[in-house]
């Protein structure tokens, strides 16, 4: 009897093991199980049982100066994991070719991530490959109602589509810009010069600032203008694009679809780069600048003109921004970022559209993407939003109605000397403030200087967008395209004595590399959406 009883302890005893082992089992757990109504925190008294712990794996895109802190310093985590049960690791750079090298060595090994940020192009190769799962029946407003609520409508997922799969979805995306140069007043000052209304005269103060001195070290030290290239392409931040009708990625003239970047304008686009560099102008190391580096030459006074994005680039109270890190790097208190434009009044670029997708894991278990998806529609969600952006109520802002006000103090010791670390978790919602919830932000310390820098980009003249998401389908390679097309331009700049040959290069761009199938195609869906003809030129006419 007393073998017996002992064998019928060990038996009770595996049947417990077998019985946690079974509830552990992540792959296992179905997902009406393991998981909560959406934006519902595990164990709360609606009656949703708690669940386990699972492990999420992130790769997103992050600004250079934003790094993660350890331990409860990291309150969103610490809010994240409280709220849904999960042990989230999130990697991050900033986006460019390092970015798409680790991500593509993430892929390759087998470890990829539950989610990933990515470009629209190389999605497009990850659902070919398999590597992205099927939104259908998870991105939904039941499973996902704030970022449906605020930020992206469900009709226009269907356009979103590649490979005729619904594999991606948007992320939630800036309805303005908030896109302008920047040029140092301080400089200009010392230059007897003033901002520049046109893009000649924002030549002219391109060679003041490079040859006058203007911070007035007696050394042949800075440059007119920077910005970056990632080693490979031509970038749109030169202000020749515009100045030759060059706006945005695409638009619509008339009948016609324009592909800015394939387009013969080009031609004198890139003889008026040529004639920048060759003034010497502009900062030499500009084509090998990876993103964020040509903010930081700006900071660091060897640049008086760059492009920025974001409505507090520049604002006083933003400590890592343009304006508090110039004077913070340079020594210089009377150093001043002021907004322009040369082309405010005609046009400065394009209203957005959905741009770069958010993906999910092909590997990844139901619990794994469910989990993820409640993580994600937080984020979007007003408490999430808030908390991403601003920190804490009662901490970092305090709130009465529909208005918060900033504790700047609060931010700067919990945010800011902590790497400045909610810029990892913005990634998800990169929009400048909480207005699709209603919420107006109270920041004692935004100045008049900082009001003047919204007022005047809220002046410029924003045109007409496609209207619609573009996307290509089965055996168009536009990433070979764009690679192909960026070669030949960096070649004109740098190794060919004009730009005459561009005529014959976008013969090969869109014979041999597939650009009049790709713009075609992508001008039937402009047509499809705007319920009119729209067609793409034909080859250099």
């Amino acid at each position: 009897m007393k073998r017996n009883s002992t064998l019928l302890v060990c038996l009770m005893v595996l049947t417990l093991i077998v019985s946690a082992c079974g509830n552990n089992n992540g792959n296992e757990a179905s997902p009406s199980a393991s998981s909560p109504a959406p934006g519902t925190a595990s164990g709360e008294a609606s009656g949703t049982p708690a669940q386990e712990t699972i492990k999420l794996n992130w790769f997103v895109t992050a600004a250079a100066e934003s790094q993660l802190p350890k331990g409860d310093a990291d309150f969103v985590k610490k809010a994240i994991a409280e709220k849904f049960n999960v042990d989230l690791t999130i990697d991050y750079m900033p986006l460019g070719t390092d970015f798409q090298n680790k991500l593509n060595s993430l892929i390759a090994s087998g470890d990829i991530p539950d989610v990933f940020f990515v470009d629209g192009i190389t999605s497009n190769q990850y659902i070919k490959d398999g590597v992205v799962r099927e939104m259908t029946g998870l991105v939904t407003p039941a499973k996902m109602p704030n970022y449906f609520k605020y930020w992206v409508k469900e009709e226009d997922l269907p356009k979103y589509q590649v490979q005729g799969k619904f594999a991606r979805a948007p992320v939630p995306y800036e309805k303005n810009y908030f896109r302008s140069y920047y040029i140092r007043t301080d400089w200009l000052e010392k230059v007897g010069l003033e901002i520049p209304k046109s893009y000649d005269e924002m030549v002219e103060v391109m060679k003041a600032f490079t040859f006058n001195d203007p911070d007035g070290n007696g050394k042949n030290d800075t440059f007119g203008f920077t910005a970056y290239g990632n080693g490979t392409n031509m970038s749109m931040e030169f202000p020749t694009y515009v100045k030759n009708g060059l706006i945005g990625d695409f638009v619509i003239e008339g009948d016609q679809f324009i592909d800015t970047r394939t387009d013969l304008r080009m031609q004198q686009t890139l003889t008026d780069t040529r004639a920048l560099l060759d003034l010497k102008v502009v900062d030499p190391d500009w084509l090998l600048n990876k993103n964020g580096q040509q903010l930081e030459k700006a900071e660091q006074g060897k640049a008086g003109i760059v492009l920025g994005f974001g409505k507090n680039l520049a604002f006083d109270n933003n400590p890592v921004g343009l304006q508090a890190k110039t004077k913070e790097i340079t020594g210089n208190a009377n150093a001043n970022w002021a907004a322009f434009d040369p082309f405010a009044t005609t046009g400065v670029f394009i209203e957005p559209v959905p741009s770069n997708p958010f993906v999910l894991s092909s590997k990844s278990s139901d619990a794994e993407i469910e989990r993820s998806l409640q993580v994600l529609d937080w984020l979007a969600s007003e408490e999430g939003f808030l908390m991403a952006h601003y920190g804490r109520e009662g901490t970092e802002f305090t709130r009465t109605g529909n208005q918060i006000t900033l504790n700047q103090d609060a931010i700067k010791q919990n945010v800011t000397d902590q790497g400045n670390f909610l810029g990892v978790y913005q990634w998800f919602t990169p929009i400048s403030g909480p207005e699709a919830f209603g919420v107006e932000v109270l920041d004692p310390n935004v100045t008049d200087r900082d009001r003047e820098i919204v007022n005047t980009m809220n002046g410029y003249k924003i045109l007409p967008s496609v209207g619609t998401s573009l996307v290509i389908k089965e055996g168009m390679d536009l990433g070979a395209l764009r690679k192909r097309m960026n070669e030949l331009q960096v070649k004109i700049l740098y190794d060919e004595k004009d730009a005459s040959n561009w005529p014959k290069y976008r013969e090969e761009i869109m014979t041999k590399y597939g650009g009049q199938i790709i713009f075609d195609y992508y001008a039937e869906q402009v047509a499809a959406s705007q319920g009119k003809a729209i067609t793409f030129k034909s080859a250099n006419q």
